[in-house]
């Protein structure tokens, strides 16, 4: 199951508490794809990742958007 979040036009920390609350919602092993274009995010999201657990399996550029792929821990 993947599901998607875009969160670009916000700045920090609202991506962040969207796709935690997004990932709260889902099943363990479900990915979230997150769109952002916060500069920030290029700190917050992994650091999001590793403080919560979850596996961080990809970040790619989409010219001005992130697009980051996070697994649920669990």
């Amino acid at each position: 199951m993947t599901e998607t979040l875009d969160a670009t036009g916000l700045l920090c920390p609202l991506p962040v508490l969207k796709a935690r609350k997004r990932l709260q919602a889902l099943s363990p092993g479900a990915r979230l794809l997150l769109s952002t274009d916060d500069p920030a995010a290029i700190v917050d999201v992994p650091h999001f990742c590793a403080e919560a657990g979850h596996v961080l399996e990809d970040s790619r550029e989409d010219g001005a958007v992130t697009v980051w792929t996070i697994r649920k821990s669990g």
